[in-house]
């Protein structure tokens, strides 16, 4: 062929027949455990969302919906299983695609997407509404793994790739406005560059920046939405016991029956289905936003503790696991993913306990919402099978650690 012809040939693009394959997969090395603690998560959502179901049924109320979220699952649970067999050679070239097909659909959400409380953040399907902040995540993680495979972060300029490709979605993010989601991007970017190689001091002078540029936003009121001002002082106001009280019928109406269910489980709960959330129904979101607060009050302080410690067996066992890969690509996206949940798990619970500024952000693997779970088992998937792939490694610190 001549020079001619091969300059004029298309490039290749990577089959998508490449992408699956079971014969990779290291079966009887596989994180089983790590996928029962995951599945545990599921079976606990599925048996307090019975449980919300059969008490607003009981009260005639159009509430939550069992049905609901069974669909959910049964579309969300074959992406458990393509997570596990997606092979990270075609996840590392297209990683690209990913990232830039996620923020597409953030573009485009604003202007297609269904309005609900002063926000665009969905867009109706069929099945469910889809949220692309949720499938952000997972694109930045997958993009952020690509460009860190090379990438060391010794200079300074080997900052500035990263630093864009975190900064975009979360923008187009806070702009629906989702600010909290937004700001679950963040830990995940700040501990996928420490495992990338960043100095802890670096890392952490980013994150008092960071925190002073936040502060500094609501001192002055730049940049952010007035709902989110008031979410923040009601939040700062109600530090003092008896302000969250007075304004239980005003701006802290939510904060304060999400503090509320977690005392009256005290230590071990009021039983399923019998706590004050679900006998009233008064607690805003308590499927998706506010669930552990239902955990808390139903199960008591034993339960949630119970709930918080399968979170810490699954972020270490992901973690764990990610220390023992050889290939740089899939060791930070098993690390991501475990920030992922971590983060996720932290900030849901923080919120519903009043440690931080009230906002929607759901339990993965336990909230109702179909892109929240069907990225939380994608994510789990991907994690697991990835730390069973055997497909060779030539990388220059391949049998290297954190």
């Amino acid at each position: 062929m001549s020079r001619r012809n091969q300059m004029r040939r298309p490039m290749p693009v990577a089959p998508l027949r490449g992408a699956l394959s079971a014969h990779w997969v290291r079966w009887h090395e596989m994180g089983w455990h790590v996928l029962f603690v995951g599945l545990m998560l599921v079976a606990v959502g599925l048996l307090f969302l019975g449980e919300m179901a059969a008490a607003d049924e009981f009260h005639l109320r159009s509430g939550v919906q069992l049905e609901s979220h069974l669909q959910k699952l049964v579309v969300a649970s074959p992406c458990l299983v393509l997570g596990i067999l997606a092979r990270p050679r075609f996840l590392r070239r297209n990683a690209w695609l990913v990232y830039i097909a996620s923020v597409a659909l953030l573009v485009v959400t604003p202007i297609i997407g269904d309005e609900r409380n002063n926000a665009r953040r969905w867009i109706e399907t069929p099945v469910f509404d889809l949220q692309p902040s949720e499938f952000a995540k997972l694109a930045l993680i997958l993009v952020l793994a690509r460009v860190l495979h090379r990438n060391r972060l010794t200079r300074v300029s080997d900052w500035f790739q990263p630093a864009l490709l975190a900064l975009v979605p979360m923008g187009l993010v806070a702009l629906q406005p989702d600010l909290g989601t937004a700001m679950t991007m963040v830990p995940v970017t700040l501990a996928m560059l420490y495992l990338a190689g960043a100095r802890g001091p670096t890392l952490v002078a980013l994150m008092l920046v960071g925190a002073g540029l936040g502060v500094a936003a609501w001192q002055f009121q730049l940049g952010v939405k007035d709902y989110q001002l008031e979410r923040i002082d009601t939040w700062y106001e109600s530090i003092d016991a008896q302000a969250l009280i007075d304004g239980r019928q005003g701006p802290g109406f939510h904060a304060y029956h999400a503090r509320l269910a977690p005392g009256n489980g005290g230590l071990l709960g009021t039983g399923l289905g019998k706590g004050i959330a679900n006998a009233t129904g008064i607690l805003p979101e308590r499927e998706s936003d506010s669930v552990f607060s239902v955990v808390a009050e139903e199960a008591g302080f034993v339960g949630a503790t119970a709930v918080l410690l399968l979170y810490t067996l699954l972020v270490l066992l992901l973690m764990a696991g990610a220390a023992e890969l050889r290939d740089r690509f899939t060791r930070l996206v098993v690390g991501g993913v475990a920030t992922y949940f971590a983060a996720h798990a932290f900030v849901h619970v923080a919120v519903n306990l009043g440690l931080l500024p009230m906002t929607g952000l759901t339990l993965p693997l336990i909230s109702t919402g179909g892109s929240s779970l069907l990225v939380s088992l994608l994510a789990l998937g991907l994690a697991v099978g990835l730390s069973a792939n055997q497909e060779p490694s030539l990388d220059g610190d391949s049998f290297r650690s954190f």
